[in-house]
């Protein structure tokens, strides 16, 4: 076996960070993967908290600075695990030193720090992308069969949710960290109906919301009517336990999809609402490594974007989330 061709460094400790080290981690150990990436550093603003999170995962480096993390030769690729309101200049810094980046959702706080992301990033050459699991998992090529296979005739209607009562959170009530349950949860129903529509852009958008205390949304409804009169309807919460299903409707029956945030399940229904099949999704390490191998195998090519979740994705999920914010007169204090 060849050594690992991509290092990759977390820049972050939180939460997420952990689920990524974890990923890692089980990457280096399975065949399929373990020449392809190795876990190689992890960088917190304090530098005791990032040597402890690197001894808890085996990982040989560690940094109490971003910077330090960004300035090492032996870094390859870059996963952003912070809050969205620092993405933009995190991936900035990652962009300017040479380091791919590999960027967790949302990708931004808004479209114009996204869009100056990426244009940095395709000046420079470096690759960028953003880390939204459910568009490189396989369960998106098996939605995407059983609706080109016509199982359920025309598709016309699409809804999905995602709600988690994350409101104690401070990330996700803070104005001034772009809080909000629409850039952490409901980027997931809106980039489901997104796969489902293969990345139209609807031509009418309503939408309405519940504001938390601090102003920030705390649940919305969001309709989007596209030009062929397919509708669908993003429902997310950070207040509620939601059920988090994908349905797509068609003239002939109906998928259901079990848990859009990782989807476990596909249900193929029929008109008389008889099971007609299911899909099992393979099992898989952690959900994460897909995104990662993508990157890695992206910056191995040497390209500047997945073909998972391209640039012009990531900018229309970040516009259409602007719009719905503009509805409803959501503004974070630094814009």
């Amino acid at each position: 076996m060849g050594k690992p061709l991509i290092n990759v460094a977390i820049l972050g400790a939180g939460r997420i960070a952990h689920h990524m080290a974890e990923t890692l981690v089980k990457m280096a150990a399975d065949p399929r993967y373990s020449t392809l990436v190795a876990p190689y550093a992890v960088a917190a603003r304090d530098g005791d908290r990032a040597r402890a999170f690197a001894d808890q995962y085996g990982f040989p480096v560690s940094y109490g600075s971003y910077e330090e993390l960004v300035a090492d030769p032996n870094v390859d690729l870059v996963y952003i695990a912070t809050p969205h309101s620092l993405h933009a200049e995190q991936g900035k810094l990652c962009v300017e030193a040479g380091k791919a980046a590999l960027v967790e959702k949302s990708f931004a706080a808004n479209a114009t720090q996204a869009r100056d992301l990426l244009n940095a990033a395709e000046s420079a050459g470096v690759l960028v992308t953003e880390a939204i699991w459910t568009r490189y998992m396989p369960s998106r090529a098996m939605i995407d069969e059983i609706v080109d296979a016509g199982l359920i005739g025309e598709v016309k209607s699409v809804s999905a949710d995602l709600s988690y009562p994350v409101s104690f959170k401070a990330r996700m009530t803070d104005p001034a960290l772009a809080g909000g349950a629409l850039l952490d949860v409901g980027v997931y129903p809106l980039n489901f109906i997104d796969m489902v529509m293969r990345g139209r852009t609807p031509e009418r958008v309503a939408s309405t919301f519940v504001p938390y205390e601090t102003g920030v949304d705390a649940s919305s409804s969001t309709t989007l009517v596209y030009g062929d009169g397919t509708m669908a309807v993003a429902t997310s919460s950070m207040l509620t336990v939601g059920d988090r299903l994908g349905l797509i409707r068609g003239s002939e029956g109906y998928v259901t999809c079990e848990n859009i945030n990782n989807v476990e399940r596909v249900d193929i229904w029929n008109k008389d609402h008889k099971l007609v099949a299911s899909r099992e999704v393979p099992e898989q390490l952690t959900g994460y490594e897909y995104e990662v191998a993508s990157a890695a195998r992206a910056l191995l090519d040497g390209r500047t974007e997945c073909p998972e979740m391209p640039h012009a994705d990531t900018l229309r999920i970040m516009e259409l989330m602007d719009s719905i914010r503009a509805l409803w007169g959501v503004k974070f204090p630094f814009e």
